[in-house]
């Protein structure tokens, strides 16, 4: 089934160079009484190449700067009236941070404390107790304790090693967006503000995974950590009264994320990874001493999962409000709201047309930052069903307006027996008499989705005269752990399903020329379009970005190597060769005919760097023409939250490669 929605065509394309002008909104969150809203506005700033956050308040619906003058984020509300931010600066020593206070009625933010390491976290206890997480050495656990002249010897000892030599003896050694991580670890500690007092609670060799604070204790999961990290962790209790740690779980057998309360008893998301492997959806389950009990095993994922390039920070995805839980959850290709009484019966919160990337609620009303096709972001609040949705900020409309913004227009198509969803954006200016070229955009993960929000990146193409088309594959999101199980079945199913949709795209839009297709993916995508090039030559070029080109160097490479290559290849171990080799694009890269452009990170710990430079010099060998960009200094997140210069050439880089094979 095929029905063509409606499309505006504005005046003006959309650039990349627009990517500069975006604001990208964080960390939603409302005082303790819910009468105000609280969150950050990010945006380039081109003379560091990072990105410069201030704080906004919204209160009585009118949204208000209150920062201009330091570059900041939201740690949390200490009352009403005042938030804790913690500061970002260049002259800001190494393993200390600097916390201000700042009154939303008006006035400088004020410095607050100075805590002695690197804060990752920090969470209220009482007026004169807080907890915190930080990044530690465990081989150096209390630099904290030492002076401040001592401790700027020490490191200062520790940054000139660290710049001639890295001694790993661990895994994982380093960690996409961290780079080395031999021997880090995020402590736990109690900071005491009546006189100021800090203390590490858990041990140098734990590592803590997140923590809640309700009552007089601290809720905590983590593992101590020696030699490899496991898949599992366990949960445990800090009394900050009696200055003491409770078990909670011990055992080794399950993993455990977003611990929350509801009516005083203690819930988690958990999963044994038994039925789906890694990828598996947890369930929530009652913990108590030593005992995990099942109580709803969801369809879908429990958080946000649809791909985006216009979300740069987070926020909260979860949150547990008089005596009900709510979280994100991600429903073939829309985010909504799950809503849990203390029965665990489900009532579901749908806002049509939004994706959500965070939200908070309190006094029966939800506020959320989220995006719509032909809208970045901004905050919006809505009634407890999900209707009455009322946007309270404009932070981009400057950037949005008279621009030509293609409508996705949703199609459905059948694939290896299943009905599958996708999209295509007309280019701008369309004439269904014409013939044009087109840019196939695959998605991540594989466990991401796409959705209906706005994508800059296929926006840019379609005002450049592309038609753009990406779909939701098995291995997708947003319907069920059976799904999204393509465990095995890496270039199988899900290469038959993306031609497909190939086939189908161009039945239903004969204005596409097909022999001015273009082919794109990152990550997973990225392994997709190594797979695509070894096997079929329908596209005029690709572009291969950061890449799985071979499971079995990347096995002993990236981050996750080790347990997630052999787990989605359907591998006993990551000594299985012949099984991960079979799966690993590199394999049938003297098959290839088409050009590619190959964009890599050299700090990508996930897809490390030789998965692309593997493929890439397959293809020079074959006499295939090829060119690789390599980003110094970037993640795995380039394409999001990179630097903007190279976000910027990154996407030149692309449609330049486009436009020099399709047009």
């Amino acid at each position: 089934m095929f029905e063509i929605e409606g499309s505006d065509f504005m005046s003006q394309k959309v650039l990349i160079e627009d990517l500069l002008k975006y604001k990208f909104l964080e960390n939603l969150q409302y005082n303790p009484s819910g009468t105000v809203l609280a969150y950050q506005v990010a945006k380039s700033d081109e003379k560091k190449q990072g990105y410069r956050r201030d704080i906004w308040i919204i209160e009585n619906g009118i949204s208000k700067q209150l920062t201009s003058t330091i570059d900041a984020t939201i740690v949390c509300w200490l009352d009403d009236e005042t938030l804790l931010l913690q500061r970002s600066t260049e002259d800001t020593e190494a393993y200390t941070t600097d916390l201000y206070q700042i009154c939303i009625h008006g006035g400088e933010a004020m410095k607050y404390f100075t805590l002695p390491f690197a804060m990752n976290a920090l969470k209220v206890v009482d007026e004169k107790t807080l907890i915190a997480t930080a990044t530690i050495d465990m081989h150096a656990a209390d630099v904290y304790k030492m002076n401040e002249t001592d401790r700027k010897n020490y490191l200062e000892a520790a940054k000139d090693e660290k710049e001639n030599y890295q001694v790993v003896d661990e895994l994982p050694y380093w960690y996409n967006g961290k780079h080395f991580i031999n021997g880090m670890r995020n402590a736990l500690f109690v900071v005491h503000l009546d006189p100021m007092h800090v203390e590490r609670i858990t041990e140098p060799s734990f590592d803590v995974s997140e923590f809640i604070v309700e009552g007089n204790k601290v809720i905590y999961t983590g593992q101590d950590r020696h030699a490899r990290e496991s898949l599992f962790n366990q949960v445990y209790a800090y009394d900050v009264e009696i200055n003491g740690i409770e078990t909670i779980y011990s055992k080794n057998d399950y993993t455990f994320s977003k611990p929350f309360v509801m009516h005083d008893q203690l819930y988690v998301h958990a999963t044994d990874h038994k039925e789906y492997g890694v990828n598996e959806t947890t369930k929530i389950c009652k913990l108590e001493k030593e005992n995990v009990t099942e109580l709803f095993k969801p369809e879908v994922s429990l958080y946000s999962s649809i791909a985006s390039d216009m979300a740069l920070g987070g926020g909260k995805g979860d949150t547990s409000v008089n005596d009900h839980y709510y979280t994100l959850a991600t429903e073939d290709y829309e985010t909504v709201i799950y809503d849990y009484n203390q029965q665990f019966d489900l009532t579901i919160m749908k806002p049509e047309g939004y994706t959500m990337q965070c939200f908070d609620i309190k006094n029966d009303q939800i506020a959320f930052i989220g995006s719509t096709w032909n809208h970045i972001q901004e905050v919006y609040v809505m009634d407890m069903d999900g209707n009455n949705i009322r946007c309270l900020t404009h932070h981009n409309d400057a950037a949005m307006s008279n621009r030509y913004i293609a409508r996705p227009q949703k199609m459905t198509y059948v694939s290896a027996g299943e009905t599958l969803n996708g999209w295509v954006l007309l280019p701008m200016d369309y004439d269904p008499s014409q013939k044009y070229p087109a840019v196939f955009d695959i998605h991540g993960g594989p466990r991401a989705a796409y959705g209906e929000s706005f994508f800059h990146e296929m926006q840019v193409w379609a005002s450049e005269g592309y038609f753009v088309f990406f779909t939701n594959i098995r291995g997708s999101d947003g319907r069920g752990d059976a799904f999204a199980d393509i465990r095995g079945l890496y270039g199988d199913v899900d290469y038959k399903n993306l031609m497909d949709f190939t086939d189908a795209v161009l039945q239903h839009f004969p204005a596409i020329d097909p022999d001015r297709i273009c082919e794109t993916g990152g990550s997973y995508g990225g392994f997709m379009t190594n797979w695509i090039i070894g096997h079929t030559d329908r596209f005029c070029c690709a572009v291969s970005q950061r890449s799985i080109s071979n499971w079995i160097s990347k096995s002993f490479m990236s981050d996750i190597g080790p347990y997630f290559n052999p787990d989605q290849c359907g591998a006993s171990s990551p000594f299985a060769f012949d099984t991960l080799w079979e799966h690993s694009p590199l394999k049938y890269a003297e098959n290839a005919k088409t050009p590619t452009l190959f964009i890599h990170s050299d700090q990508d710990h996930r897809c490390p760097l030789p998965e692309g430079m593997q493929m890439m010099q397959a293809l020079a060998l074959k006499g295939i023409e090829t060119r690789m960009c390599i980003f110094h200094g970037e993640t795995h997140e380039l394409s999001r939250s990179g630097k903007p210069k190279h976000r910027i050439r990154r996407l030149t880089e692309i449609t330049n490669w486009f436009n020099k094979y399709a047009k």
